[in-house]
């Protein structure tokens, strides 16, 4: 515990009332003692039992570091896969791109030429089954998009084969081309079975040029079907074995 001294004069006293304050020898002054730790501390904190823990703290942290980067390797072990990470996207989007718009086309050609059998029907309700015939030609291009759906989507498999970007740009086109085509052809076959079998009811001899006509307008769908199958083909090409 520190202490500082305080010295004061011991005698106080003057002639004729006067106050006067003689000094004494230092040796007649009375010490006082004053606790002085909470004024001037004379002593440091003790850092001596931190010291460990201030040493150890660079081992701490790597450890830390090496053990989240064992568990990232094992976590990346478990699901990385060869080729390019961004390729399976290009692929799939091809296989949605295929079902999509070919299913659009099949449902705007049945939509339509429903439409035209329903009106028909009204005043020559024995021709109904005979004018169905564009109905089911327009079910049949979404049947297109499926097929090429699902041989796109069962040749991404990222880790059993490499999967690169030009196997994914080859889907993506395979999926285009049928989706497309079929979309088209779809729109053909929903306006000339509309119109077609309105006339087939006033005038029965159309009918087989409607069926002629609905025919050319399914080959365009098939075309874009043959195609996507050349071009799903091509994928997994772009590395030699």
């Amino acid at each position: 515990m520190g202490s500082f001294t305080l010295s004061y004069p011991a005698h106080i006293h003057g002639p004729r009332g006067r106050t006067v304050i003689s000094p004494e020898p230092r040796s007649s002054c009375h010490r006082v003692l004053f606790p002085t730790h909470r004024l001037l501390p004379d002593h440091q904190p003790d850092t001596k039992h931190q010291l460990p823990l201030l040493d150890q703290t660079p081992r701490i942290v790597q450890e830390n570091k090496e053990a989240k980067e064992a568990d990232f390797s094992d976590a990346m072990a478990t699901s990385v896969f060869s080729g390019d990470e961004t390729a399976p996207f290009f692929g799939f989007l091809g296989a949605a791109a295929a079902l999509v718009f070919s299913c659009m086309g099949a449902a705007y050609g049945t939509a339509k030429s429903g439409v035209g059998v329903a009106s028909m029907g009204v005043m020559r309700p024995e021709l109904v089954m005979k004018s169905i015939v564009p109905v089911v030609m327009a079910g049949v291009l979404g049947i297109y998009g499926l097929i090429i759906a699902v041989i796109i989507s069962t040749g991404i498999n990222p880790k059993a084969k490499p999967y690169f970007l030009f196997d994914g740009y080859a889907h993506l086109s395979s999926g285009l081309a049928c989706g497309l085509a079929g979309l088209a052809a779809g729109m053909a076959i929903g306006i000339v079975g509309d119109a077609g079998v309105r006339a087939n009811a006033q005038q029965p001899k159309l009918f087989v040029g409607m069926i002629l006509i609905l025919i050319f307008a399914e080959a365009l769908a098939l075309y874009g079907l043959i195609v996507g199958i050349i071009l799903s083909s091509r994928a997994g090409q772009s590395r030699a074995d």
